[in-house]
């Protein structure tokens, strides 16, 4: 696919939100990040969603979205295979099929500031500054 001037590749749309939320600030247990896409294919549709479900990417498909975000993780533990005969392996395949790309930025995306964690809050009507219930030892900020 040729990129446009309007048109910015998944490579530098992951960079972006990797610029928001490091991928390093995520737990150890975590799977963020790019899981399946090709870093120079055309981004022009972008959809959020919070968890990568069946009916997601079938939204996805009709909306004709390039990349599909989401904050919880497809592949939250290691796998051997992604086989079509599998629930989680028939989204992949999908996605894959389709041409659309699956990003996950998850505790990563909680922890920074402001971040999902501020947005809940601000939905159900938290007042701000918020601080989180256990700080994080490594944060010289106690974030």
């Amino acid at each position: 696919m040729s990129q446009t001037h309007a048109d910015l590749s998944l490579h530098e749309v992951t960079r972006a939100f990797e610029s928001l939320y490091d991928p390093a600030w995520a737990a150890s247990w975590d799977a963020v990040g790019l899981v399946c896409g090709d870093p120079d294919q055309s981004v022009r549709r972008i959809l959020f969603a919070v968890d990568p479900v069946a009916e997601v990417v079938e939204e996805a498909r009709e909306w004709g979205a390039d990349l599909v975000v989401t904050h919880h993780p497809l592949l939250l533990r290691g796998v051997t295979g992604v086989a079509a005969t599998t629930p989680k392996g028939r989204i992949v395949h999908r996605l894959i099929s389709e041409g659309t790309a699956l990003y996950t930025a998850h505790t990563n995306a909680d922890t920074a500031a402001p971040g999902v964690s501020d947005a809940l809050a601000a939905a159900v009507g938290l007042p701000g500054p918020l601080s989180p219930l256990e700080p994080d030892p490594g944060d010289p900020d106690g974030g």
